[in-house]
């Protein structure tokens, strides 16, 4: 499919949901004939908010949804923004503009390389797209996710990721927590940080994967080193940084 037009157009807001602590989904209308790489974003400006503040009335967000949804769905931490308060309470039906899809953050054609995704917090959105709309369309792409998080009550979308692994062979998922003495859930999965020994425990050889980072600043950035010190080719390394949100 051909995504290299950017357009500009309006999508209403249909729902809204929680998908984990101080986290929520937006669903809005997808205009016809919208089409989208799993992995790109898009622009979303408010039109005439009842406030704003320094930081604008625009933001990039990663589309969650897979191109095979009916709806077009974002997710994003709620911090204390004029552009946070106005999504989340604006009226059901309220317009945004949207622009786009933008951005090369998608998986890599060559299905004889394993995908290897990092994710931290609500790094996880792009991965979303792309593990749901490969698990669809049968990719046979290896595909690795590390999803780290504080503790399961703020990993959005850690259940459905859980029944994807369960359903595809080749989805292999691995999410780690790294403060679960503040949670009140029970956990057996990995706990800690990513590091070099927990991707190598999963990933039958660190050279020959491409490997996805997406997160905050400070996450992608050390991930990066990681990689580059097991003797990963810096050519085989994307990354997103998902800063400000």
């Amino acid at each position: 499919m051909s995504t290299s037009t950017t357009l500009t157009r309006m999508a209403a807001l249909r729902k809204r949901e929680e998908t984990a602590r101080d986290t929520m989904a937006f669903h809005f209308d997808k205009p016809a004939g919208f089409e989208f790489r799993p992995g790109q974003s898009l622009d979303f400006t408010l039109i005439d908010p009842p406030e704003t503040d320094a930081e604008g009335n625009i933001r990039t967000f990663s589309i969650a949804s897979a191109p095979f949804d009916p709806q077009l769905m974002i997710a994003t931490r709620m911090r204390d923004t004029a552009f946070k308060r106005v999504l989340k309470t604006m009226p059901l039906g309220t317009a945004v503009r949207i622009e786009g899809p933008g951005g090369s953050f998608t998986l890599h054609k060559n299905q004889a390389k394993p995908g290897v995704f990092l994710a931290g917090g609500i790094g996880i959105t792009p991965f979303f797209s792309i593990i749901r709309q490969t698990a669809a369309e049968k990719v046979p792409h290896q595909l690795y996710l590390f999803y780290s998080n504080r503790r399961p009550e703020d990993a959005p979308f850690l259940a459905a990721l859980e029944d994807s692994a369960q359903q595809n062979p080749n989805f292999h998922f691995i999410p780690t927590m790294t403060h679960m003495d503040e949670s009140q859930r029970e956990w057996k999965g990995e706990r800690g940080l990513i590091d070099g020994n927990m991707v190598a425990k999963y990933v039958p050889s660190l050279q020959g994967p491409i490997y996805y980072v997406a997160g905050p600043p400070g996450m992608v950035t050390a991930m990066r080193q990681m990689l580059v010190a097991a003797g990963v080719d810096e050519d085989d390394l994307r990354t997103e940084e998902f800063a400000g949100y």
